[in-house]
């Protein structure tokens, strides 16, 4: 009786496998798994999408002639059951060198097909990311070959696009402005704070954004999307992660990073912490012999010495470690609503500005000290997207965030016991609203309104190294207020099938209220006031012969404001010379 029962569970099995096929799809290149890949044949009502795992049960496709695997960015594969059987159910997928319906972002705030603008911008996708696996964000579009990145220090990075950069460059991480209101004109390097890690895509929309994005947006944007949850299909609840270690001998760094994400059919969570320590660096043998690092300075017993380097091509010190933390939580109650939850920071360690360490005064370095404090980000963010056709709008999307940025700066001239210590802090406010209206199968009509509202406090300190007190000193800027609200309009009209025009329209009020603090320079004022209004637009034509070929034209205007940089920055720019306060 149990050889019975045996032979009758063998024979069900066997016809639940029969009945069960499943294919892995991978990608060529990497040979990971893909996901969202559409799987179709000429058999009447069958069709499959790979999971995360990139498999697909394809049981009805059996004994199909034609079976027909496409994924977005991915040459298309038609094959057959016999095939599929002869390849052990495992298929590889080449990317497309180029895809026209690539998804893109940041040239009007909504997901568009890449053959619907007007405008010319670079994606950087996930993969690409992998495999140039770079060290920063800075980093990352330096790749591109595309953006110029500026460095005074290995804790830099200043992007620059086609001659522009800092303040006439903007910033948008998930949808927010990063550029607070004291970019300077002088090089930031703000975008390190951006863990590279967790970009899910980055991309860079060349000439002005100001209809979009307002002011700062007058040479480029640079917008980035970091992981976003992911749902279960099914009450199943799935699990996923990563987790990377580098090593880098030129700069001794080591990195590593985690991330995991967990999701529900209406709950998902993801969460990611990054580590970087990066030793001094060693420049190459070929390079100008001006930054070497023959000297530096070191105090003994109380007195600053200038010491031999044993090795010039390492420049020391530039040495410092960073970390980030990121969290998101996403709630889909239905196909029409979505809210989440999104926090980031991160910080670094002190790190030393290296081309101010290598300048020389009567023979001895000019400074004995010159470095960055701890250059602190942090954004949280809540988000509700609804998407149902109604009067007013298709889809609406509603971001609210607040932001705190802090960074010093500390420095002591060779010889003297003074160390200058100057510190700022800059609470953003962020609601944005952006809505889609879908007028007719040709036409649609994109427009919302920006409101951004930040807080600065600038304070000093001058500190005695040799008895450890401190006096109050200069700050950098005056405590100041900064407020930018718009509103904007774009509409799309498809002249034809391969043919679509833009124009867009964005007027921006704009600000600035800051109180001087008279102690140490006597301003013959004690608080100025600014506000500026401006009206910028956009027309673009894009045409689309074919797949491989798309021409485009287009003309638009962009503008920046003043911000509390130019108006109050105190500093001093060379020896004997102050940078004093604008107020006009």
């Amino acid at each position: 009786m149990k050889k019975q029962y045996m032979l009758l569970l063998v024979f069900v099995m066997s016809i639940f496998v029969a009945q069960a096929q499943t294919v892995k799809v991978l990608d060529w290149q990497r040979n990971s798994p893909l996901e969202f890949v559409t799987i179709n044949s000429t058999k009447a009502g069958v069709s499959a999408l790979t999971t995360q795992a990139g498999t697909a049960d394809i049981s009805g496709f059996k004994d199909a002639d034609s079976i027909f695997f496409s994924r977005l960015g991915h040459q298309n594969i038609l094959t057959s059951w016999q095939e599929l059987l002869d390849d052990n159910f495992v298929i590889y997928m080449r990317e497309s060198n180029y895809s026209l319906d690539e998804v893109v972002v940041s040239a009007t705030r909504w997901a568009q097909p890449r053959k619907e603008l007007t405008s010319r911008v670079t994606s950087i996708r996930p993969d690409e990311i992998e495999i140039d696996n770079p060290q920063t964000t800075a980093d990352l579009l330096g790749m591109t070959g595309e953006v110029f990145i500026q460095k005074s220090q290995q804790g830099g990075g200043s992007p620059m696009i086609r001659g522009f950069a800092t303040n006439r460059l903007l910033i948008s991480v998930d949808g927010v402005r990063m550029n607070s209101a004291i970019f300077r004109s002088g090089n930031v390097q703000n975008i390190i704070n951006i863990d590279p890690y967790t970009i899910e895509q980055a991309e860079v929309l060349y000439g002005p954004g100001s209809v979009m994005y307002g002011s700062d947006a007058i040479g480029g944007v640079m917008n980035f999307t970091t992981l976003n949850p992911r749902f279960s299909r099914d009450n199943k609840v799935i699990t996923s992660g990563k987790a990377s270690t580098r090593y880098s001998s030129a700069n001794e760094e080591l990195s590593s990073h985690i991330h995991v994400n967990i999701g529900g059919e209406k709950w998902a969570a993801v969460s990611s912490f990054s580590f970087n320590r990066f030793g001094n660096l060693r420049m190459g043998s070929n390079g100008p012999d001006f930054y070497l690092r023959k000297e530096y300075v070191k105090r003994i017993d109380g007195v600053d010495v200038v010491m031999r380097n044993e090795e010039p091509q390492m420049q020391v010190p530039t040495a410092f470690e960073m970390g980030s933390f990121m969290q998101k939580l996403s709630y889909r109650p239905n196909e029409s609503w979505e809210f989440q939850y999104g926090f980031n920071y991160s910080s670094t360690t002190d790190y030393d500005r290296y081309d101010r360490l290598i300048r020389y005064r009567k023979g001895v370095p000019r400074s004995a000290e010159w470095y960055y404090g701890p250059q602190n980000w942090m954004m949280n963010r809540f988000t509700v997207i609804h998407k149902q056709e109604r009067k007013l709008f298709d889809q609406m999307v509603l971001n609210l965030s607040t932001q705190l940025f802090e960074e010093s700066r500390h420095d002591r001239d060779f010889g003297k016991t003074t160390l200058s210590e100057r510190f700022e802090k800059v609470n953003a406010y962020g609601l944005n609203l952006d809505l889609m209206k879908k007028v007719s199968d040709r036409s649609k009509f994109l427009y919302g309104g920006e409101l951004v509202f930040n807080e600065v406090s600038s304070t000093g300190l001058d500190i005695d190294i040799t008895g450890g007190t401190s006096v109050r000193g200069p700050a950098r800027y005056p405590n100041s207020d900064w407020l930018s609200a718009a509103v904007f309009a774009t509409y799309q009209y498809q002249l034809a099938e391969n043919t679509m025009v833009q124009a867009g329209a964005r007027y921006n009020y704009v600000s600035l209220n800051a109180d001087f603090d008279t102690t140490f320079y006597k301003f013959p004022f004690q608080t100025t006031s600014t506000n500026n209004g401006a009206l910028t637009g956009s027309l673009g034509l894009n045409y689309t012969p074919d797949d491989r070929w798309i021409f485009r034209a287009g003309v638009s205007s962009g503008f920046r404001a003043p911000n509390v940089d130019d108006v109050g920055k105190v500093f001093d720019s060379e020896p004997g010379a102050v940078v004093v306060p604008n107020p006009k």
